[in-house]
């Protein structure tokens, strides 16, 4: 198949001994340094922070939500509104995640067939429909600079052969959506989801025919979806391998600190995921020194800030004693000024990262950030 006419481009920039690799992504609307991690903005706001705020961690792109746009406030209204970048008054990249997560998290909810998702709304039990024409179509409608393909995501565990039969269901949504796209608006980038589950022999198969659709970037589907950590870091061993060298790879979902390290090591280039902002509300801070919550009472006479070694404006200004009184009293301010560190903490960690990687020394940064989290099992209600 030809390949779409595309004013997206992937520069890779240099690749550290490790594997772990340097990018640049342009879109019409800027450029991502890479490797990039994408906050969530799910409903076209990334929650507890205004546009302003969220760049001034560092973030060149975001994420919304093809499944929680469509259905409240509508793509057709947001369009008529000026587009999802109008509308939210984020200026730079946009990347639309197909909903494909959200509605295969339905369960009983929800009906898959050939020509896509039926399900019923979450809000309202109204009856919805979404195939992988109708979802390129949102996407268009709204403006994403980057925009997913709708895939079935595969849970964990499956039956090997269902596992190959969805494989081969989101190849063939694969194709359709490209099929779908409106050659004239040539801005946005279109990115097919690699499937297979746990099986190495069906995430090859996957890449292999995704990669001959020529897309202009791919991503690693169905994982963090219930399976224990070491397959997980056992897929990504082998799956980035699968895809091509000179387009982006995105990991989607998967964003504890080490995990987006170890795989930053494995050769991927694009991350998202909601912990540091959903975290952050639960009192969780991701810190150079590891990750604790503030609710503990050993903070509440602590003057000093949540990370000596961060500059974020919650750093700079609040200490641990008062971010512990805000969130205990849930006051909003609490929870706005911890989302800001923790996006803080992630962009910064992006940027060391790109730094060790043109410095040729990933493999040192990797060893000795690990060495700083070796208990990390600690959630946000403990």
């Amino acid at each position: 198949m030809p390949p779409f006419p595309s004013q997206f481009r992937f520069d890779l920039l240099s690749t550290d001994p490790s594997g772990a690799r340097r990018g640049r992504v342009t879109t019409t609307r800027g450029a991502v340094e890479t490797p990039a991690f994408m906050p969530v903005g799910t409903a076209a706001t990334v929650k507890a922070m205004t546009p302003q705020e969220v760049k001034s961690t560092g973030a060149q792109i975001i994420l919304g939500n093809v499944y929680h746009l469509f259905l409240r406030p509508g793509h057709e209204r947001i369009a008529r509104l000026g587009g999802l970048h109008r509308f939210m008054n984020w200026s730079g990249p946009i990347l639309t995640d197909s909903g494909g997560f959200q509605v295969f998290s339905l369960g009983a909810l929800r009906t898959i067939r050939e020509e896509g998702v039926a399900f019923r709304s979450h809000i309202d039990g109204s009856s919805q429909f979404l195939s992988p024409e109708i979802v390129i179509q949102v996407q268009e409608a709204l403006g994403s600079d980057i925009m997913m393909q709708l895939d079935e995501c595969t849970p964990y565990p499956a039956d090997p052969d269902y596992v190959a039969r969805s494989m081969e269901l989101s190849l063939r949504w694969a194709k359709r959506s490209q099929a779908a796209r409106n050659p004239e608006q040539t801005y946005q980038a279109l990115f097919g989801i690699v499937q297979g589950g746990m099986i190495e022999s069906l995430r090859r198969s996957s890449a292999e025919r995704l990669r001959e659709m020529d897309l202009e970037g791919y991503a690693i589907g169905g994982l963090s979806v219930g399976e224990p950590k070491a397959l997980m870091s056992e897929v990504l061993s082998y799956t980035p391998g699968f895809l091509p060298v000179d387009k982006p790879r995105y990991l989607m979902g998967v964003g504890k600190p080490e995990d987006l390290v170890e795989a930053v090591g494995r050769g991927v280039d694009m991350f998202d995921c909601v912990l540091p902002t959903r975290n952050a509300r639960n009192g969780q801070l991701f810190t150079w020194s590891g990750t604790f919550n503030i609710k503990r009472q050993q903070f509440q006479d602590d003057p000093g800030p949540v990370d000596a070694a961060c500059g974020c404006d919650a750093c700079r200004h609040y200490s641990r004693a008062y971010l512990r009184h805000l969130f205990r009293n849930q006051e909003i301010l609490g929870h706005r000024l911890m989302t800001l560190h923790n996006l803080h903490f992630y962009q910064e960690l992006m940027q060391r990262m790109r730094q060790a990687i043109e410095e040729g020394r990933f493999a040192e940064f990797r060893r000795e950030f690990l060495a700083t989290r070796p208990h990390q099992a600690e959630t946000p209600g403990e």
